[in-house]
């Protein structure tokens, strides 16, 4: 009886072991068939084949409604091992033709004893359907005795060439990419890491140090990288690049810019520039032409800048719309001579009248009421000296001197827009936010991003500050209207029955190359309808030749390019009459005489009805 007890407990303690050990096995079996299961595939693979990346198609980047500006395409390389081709010459003139490529560059990829080589990278899967073809109707036509004329030894590499569908309308913006697939510019560039994906790898045999053809094996397959999907508008992004570059042409500037913004969430409707290039075609295109000026070319604002000068008075309280100036046409400050562009006897001007007008020694006064401290405070509120968080490469912060750096001349300077730089961006910005009731919000061109299993993720809420009030945003918007009135320096820009506001600009430009003043700054920045706003325009153009105004040059374009984003988005006329505001001492005083008539018929009216 105790052996037979003895002999129960050494079977189940050995039917326990079994089991553990079986247990354990079958974790082990589990682990390695399934868990890592492709570490131990390429592990077999490493020790047997030699690996490759297989190149990942990089996301798309499309614009507000999934309208492609960059795709990748797919691909064919025409490879061939050169010990199966008998005949290179007779080979070279059949396959030459149909690859549209010369006899001589074909001949010469084909002919050796290498095993690989690249007779055509990145063709069109077309093409090499129509290759095979050709190849397989001429094999099928040849005798048993000519079996060995046959033409083999071509074999297909896939990959993936970029397109960009809308060529250089767009092409600042979004950018394009290098031969190894990798951005080298714009979108392409910045966010590269999450548009490129994750290569796969593949394996092959080799023989004599070269890749087989016909022996590759995916073992990971690659994985697309996310889509982007932009604010811009494609149809508006074609009639802004349209308009500017006419626009560029006509006057003979070195450049010029477009910006449509929705001023609420900064959310960027058009970015065109030109000159431009054609990222389908980058060979050969200087340096100059990929750069984005919107962002990269920093400029002395002119007239533009004005607006901040009357924005801070006003927040300031030193002015009202209303508040009459003494205006000569030049002023002496700290041993130099400012002028207005043009002579005229001393005014007395309104601060709504110095915005229409433009007069710099009107700005210059009103500067005189803030002092050197509370005009820097209020540029460096509306974003001068700071990236605008647009996240576009290479984004300039511009030049904002602080006031202990300031000479004698430099507040008066800075008051009328010049003495300090910004980019076309910032200044989009600045008109934004007057049009956004005093609230900055910062600019972007992301919508969201999809990744490769189609999860769509939005872009979150853009930074925002306030600047000045809500209530003084809208009396400068009300003055800002002057400008485009018969009275101002853009009736160019009006569109009819719509409420339009903004502000011209025409500064002296420095060339970057000498450091000193040469040519013109010409501008307009304006907004509609001006009593809600919906959207802001930037038309900028760098030393145009045939002509310099602002009004004159980029006010036409505003309008061209305003009217269609409104009937586009399908904005209405809002209705309303343009608030009438004195230009002068002389309209002010006849405006209050009517004022005063029209409030004694009321009271006398009053009065009758009482009794």
């Amino acid at each position: 009886m105790g052996d037979l007890h003895i002999a129960k407990s050494r079977i189940r303690i050995l039917a326990l072991v079994f089991t553990v050990i079986l247990a354990l096995f079958s974790i082990q079996l589990v682990r390695v068939q399934v868990v890592e299961a492709a570490n131990y595939k390429l592990r077999a693979v490493d020790e047997m084949e030699t690996t490759r990346t297989i190149q990942a198609p990089r996301g798309e980047i499309t614009d507000i409604n999934g309208i492609a500006f960059a795709r990748s395409v797919s691909a064919i390389s025409v490879v061939v091992d050169q010990t199966q081709i008998k005949n290179p010459a007779k080979t070279a003139a059949f396959a030459a033709p149909i690859l549209d490529l010369p006899v001589e560059q074909v001949q010469e990829a084909i002919t050796g004893t290498r095993k690989y080589s690249m007779v055509l990278k990145n063709g069109r899967p077309a093409l090499w359907e129509k290759l095979t073809n050709a190849i397989d109707s001429y094999n099928s036509q040849l005798s048993k005795e000519e079996f060995g004329e046959r033409i083999i030894g071509f074999f297909p590499e896939r990959s993936y060439i970029r397109e960009y569908p809308s060529g250089q309308f767009i092409s600042s913006l979004v950018g394009f990419v290098r031969a190894d697939g990798v951005g080298a510019s714009g979108i392409e560039s910045t966010l590269n890491s999450i548009i490129s994906g994750t290569a796969g790898r593949y394996s092959y045999a080799r023989a004599n140090g070269a890749e087989i053809p016909g022996s590759q094996s995916e073992i990971i397959a690659p994985k697309e990288g996310s889509t982007i999907r932009l604010t811009i508008d494609r149809d508006v992004q074609w009639v802004a690049a349209k308009a500017i570059a006419d626009a560029v042409k006509q006057t003979g500037a070195v450049n010029g810019t477009v910006i449509v913004m929705d001023p609420r969430t900064g959310a960027i409707i058009a970015h065109a520039t030109a000159p431009t290039f054609n990222p389908n075609q980058t060979k050969g295109v200087p340096l100059e032409l990929m750069r984005n000026p919107s962002v990269q070319d920093v400029y002395e604002p002119g007239s533009t800048g004005k607006v901040m000068t009357i924005a801070a008075a006003l927040e300031e309280g030193t002015i009202s719309p209303t508040t009459v100036l003494r205006v000569p046409d030049s002023l002496y400050r700290a041993g130099k001579v400012f002028r207005d562009h043009d002579p005229h006897p001393v005014q007395h001007l309104t601060t709504t009248g110095i915005l229409a007008v433009s007069s710099n020694i009107g700005s210059i006064k009103v500067g005189d009421s803030l002092g050197s401290d509370k005009l820097h405070d209020y540029l460096t509120k509306f974003g001068i000296g700071e990236k605008t968080g647009s996240g576009l490469a290479g984004e300039s912060a511009g030049i904002l001197h602080p006031v202990s750096e300031w000479s004698g001349t430099t507040a008066p300077t800075v008051a009328f827009g010049q003495g300090y730089s910004l980019t076309a961006m910032q200044a989009t910005s600045v008109f934004a936010t007057i049009a956004n009731g005093g609230v900055r919000v910062s600019p972007t061109v992301i919508a969201g991003i999809r990744d490769e299993s189609g999860n769509f993720t939005p872009a979150g809420n853009r930074d925002s500050v306030r600047v000045i009030s809500a209530a003084n945003a809208a009396k400068l918007r009300t003055m800002m209207e002057s400008v485009v009135s018969n009275h101002g320096t853009a009736p160019t820009a009006a569109i009819p029955g719509y409420r339009v506001a903004g502000k011209t600009g025409t500064a002296q430009r420095v060339d970057p190359m000498t450091g000193k003043y040469s040519g013109y700054t010409a501008s307009f920045i304006g907004f509609a309808p001006a009593d809600s706003p919906r959207f802001v325009i930037n038309v900028t153009l760098q030393r145009p030749r045939n002509g310099h105004f602002g009004g004159a040059l980029c006010g036409p374009v505003f309008k061209k390019v305003m009217t269609f984003v409104l009937q586009s988005k399908h904005v209405a006329p809002t209705g309303t009459e343009v608030a009438r505001v004195a230009l002068n001492q002389a309209e002010l005083r006849k405006m209050e005489s009517e004022q005063q008539a029209k409030n004694k018929i009321k009271t006398s009216q009053a009065s009758v009805k009482t009794e």
